[in-house]
Order: C-alpha cells, then structure tokens, then sequence
C-alpha cells in the first residue's frame, strides 16, 4: 500500500469526528465539510511521518481553520435573518444533502446551535472543543492563541451564556415548560383541540414582521391555532430573558423568537420577535433536560 492512500485510510477513520466538531463549531454542514476538506488538504501538505499523534493534530488544525471562518463571518452580522437564512440556502453546494444537515442540527439540538452562534468565535471554539469533546485546556490554549487560564475563563464564560447566567430550573420554570411544550406539539401535530386547551381565549399574538408597513396580530384562541397548526418543525424551546420561549431555527438558522405571557396556566401572549436588533438584545440559554 502507498504511503498516500495509507493516509488517506488515517484520515477518513477521523473524518466521522472532524465533521462532528466542525459542525458544531460553524452551524452549517456545507462550511463543515469545507472544513474537513481543507484540513486533508493541509494533511496532504504536512510531514505525516513526522505527526505522532493523528487525531490530535486532525483536531488542532480543524479547529484552527473553524476559528478563522467564524471571524469571517463578522462582516455579514449586522445582515437580516431571514437574508441570510435565504442566502445560505441558495449558495448551498448540491453535495450537500437538506434533509441530512436537518437530521444532524436535530441531533446536535437547534436550540444549542443558536445559542452557541451568539457567542463569540474563541469562545465558541474553547466551549464545543472542552464541554462537548472533552479537550484539556493545555490543547485549547495554543488553538485560541491565549494562555491556558485564558482558555479556561473563555469556556467558563461560554457555560453561563450557554446555560444561562443565574438561570435554575425552578417549578415555575418547569411548568412554563410544560405549557410551551405542549404548545409545540400540538402545532407540530396540527392538534386543533390540543392548541385550543393550552390558549387563553383571548390570546393575542404580535408579529413583528409587518404587513403595509403594520405589525401583524392575531386575536383569539381560535385564529392563533388555526395559524400554528401544522407547523413548528423547526421550533424548540430556549429560555428568553429567563422565561421559557421558542426558537424557530430550520437547521439551526435563527428565523424568529416566541416569547409567551402566561396567565393562570393558558398562554394569554404571543411575541414573534425576529428583527435583528431586538433579537440580538435577548438573552437566549439553552433549558436543561
């Protein structure tokens, strides 16, 4: 066997991973295997016989290649949500299977992969290559350029923004999450009957995406589950501002926030939140199981 293809053998063993941490590392499974693909690339041009530990290295510079192009991607922050979700998907590369990324953000978990874009490149890089694959800080250091105790508080910092900052799973909390959850699968399942027992009948939802320059609102009970029946494939629960909220996040995109009003166990309010300035202001944490 050729050293070459003996490489490339090494290599694919890892590839499973490599994806795996470049995915949640970037959001998108096109900019992943990009990613993947530049670090073979980079394989090719090494001394191989020189690398001790494969893996290791595999990790470092995918990790490295991850870090710059989230750096990268400052210049499109202040774009719409929705611009971007829409531009994405038309630049999409043909390779890449939809319902495939949509299975593997599933895994991973929407939610997660909203909040982990909010955070900032380092910080992101430190927190998935520490508390998701288990990396000693010595490793993440050099990765992220800082000191080993810099590595560390960049992680930490991460956790709580992750998390949420002095967020417990309180029995208030736990019953808004009942409540959202059954909100959710009843849309999901086009349960008309199911929608109606957890609203309010006078419900108001208030959308900000405007008709004719007018927000849009809906009024009652009835009205509302007509809108969300059948829909909410790509929504889950988060907690916004501290209360239990929903995402809409097709493959881990950021289209929109729900934000309820809960008043004597019936969602009485519904914001649809998806401006980017007022989304950017929300403090967005992933609920615990």
């Amino acid at each position: 066997m050729s050293g070459q293809k003996r490489l490339a053998e090494q290599f694919e063993a890892h590839r499973n991973h490599l994806l795996a941490v470049a995915y949640r590392m970037l959001g998108s499974l096109c900019e992943a295997e990009d990613a993947v693909q530049e670090t073979w690339l980079r394989l090719g041009r090494s001394d191989a016989e020189a690398i001790e530990n494969l893996g290791g290295w595999l990790t470092t510079v995918i990790s490295r290649i991850c870090l710059d192009m989230l750096r990268s991607r400052k210049s499109r922050r202040e774009e719409s949500l929705e611009t971007r979700l829409n531009d994405s998907m038309e630049s999409r590369d043909d390779s890449i299977d939809p319902e495939k990324e949509a299975l593997l953000a599933e895994s991973v978990g929407l939610a997660l992969l909203v909040v982990l874009n909010r955070l900032s490149p380092v910080e992101r890089v430190a927190y998935v290559l520490h508390d998701i694959f288990d990396l000693p800080f010595s490793d993440i250091a050099p990765i992220v350029g800082k000191s080993e105790a810099a590595a560390r508080q960049l992680a930490s910092r991460a956790r709580r923004r992750v998390r949420g900052a002095g967020t417990t799973e309180n029995a208030d909390v736990a019953r808004q999450r009942e409540l959202v959850d059954a909100f959710l699968a009843a849309a999901y399942a086009g349960d008309f009957e199911a929608l109606l027992a957890v609203l309010d009948p006078d419900v108001v939802l208030r959308d900000d995406r405007e008709a004719v320059g007018v927000p849009l609102v809906t009024r009652g009970a009835k009205s509302l589950a007509l809108q969300v029946s059948g829909r909410a494939k790509a929504a889950q629960p988060v907690l916004v501002n501290g209360s239990v909220g929903v995402v809409a996040a097709p493959m881990g995109r950021l289209l929109y926030v729900l934000q309820f009003t809960i008043q004597h166990g019936k969602i009485a309010e519904v914001e649809l939140i998806s401006d980017p300035d007022r989304v950017r202001k929300l403090d967005l944490a992933v609920l615990g199981d």
